[in-house]
């Protein structure tokens, strides 16, 4: 499986994968309007960085934000950068695909030498929190917010490095090869 941006001729094949997983999800939740915004990879390809997983075909997308300047930025504060609309498509999930997409993610923020990362997920996107909790993101609730009334948007922020008021960052791996990211509690956890 390839990680790496996504090329003009694959937008409307990305977007329809975005759509396809979102409407995959339990729930009367998705709008017209989402679904348009979800579809419309190539404005976010312009203000952002998109990433696909490629096995064969496109199995998996993301919008990487890279800082408070880009209009993707969705309660980012400065040094941070984000992660917006992770999806794979319905029939390749649990194959690890969201896993090298977040990775990508978390390279691209750690490249750029940001201080955290942070992303928003629905109550209803369990499979996701479970992703991003084994990846050492934690609950970040100070940022949770809803964009409509219906759809509760909660936050989940990873450190990515130490600085004036920032915990150390965890020395230990996530399945012997990553650092986990995960801030550490005290000299007696390392």
């Amino acid at each position: 499986m390839e990680v790496r941006r996504v090329r003009a001729d694959e937008y409307e094949t990305a977007g329809r994968l975005v759509v396809a997983a979102y409407r995959a999800l339990p729930g009367a939740h998705m709008s017209a309007d989402y679904a348009a915004e979800l579809a419309d990879v190539e404005r976010r390809s312009a203000q952002a960085d998109v990433f696909v997983a490629v096995d064969g075909e496109l199995v998996g997308c993301v919008t990487f934000v890279p800082d408070t300047s880009s209009p993707w930025a969705e309660l980012l504060e400065e040094g941070e950068a984000g992660i917006r609309m992770l999806a794979v498509l319905p029939t390749e999930q649990g194959r690890g695909v969201g896993r090298r997409l977040l990775d990508a993610c978390v390279s691209a923020a750690r490249g750029l030498d940001r201080t955290a990362l942070l992303l928003h997920t629905t109550p209803w996107m369990s499979a996701a929190q479970h992703l991003y909790e084994r990846a050492g993101f934690e609950r970040y609730s100070v940022r949770d917010w809803s964009p409509v009334p219906e759809v509760p948007l909660l936050a989940y922020r990873l450190l990515l490095r130490t600085g004036p008021g920032r915990p150390p960052i965890c020395d230990r791996r996530d399945r012997g090869s990553q650092p986990c990211g995960c801030p550490t509690a005290g000299p007696s956890d390392r």
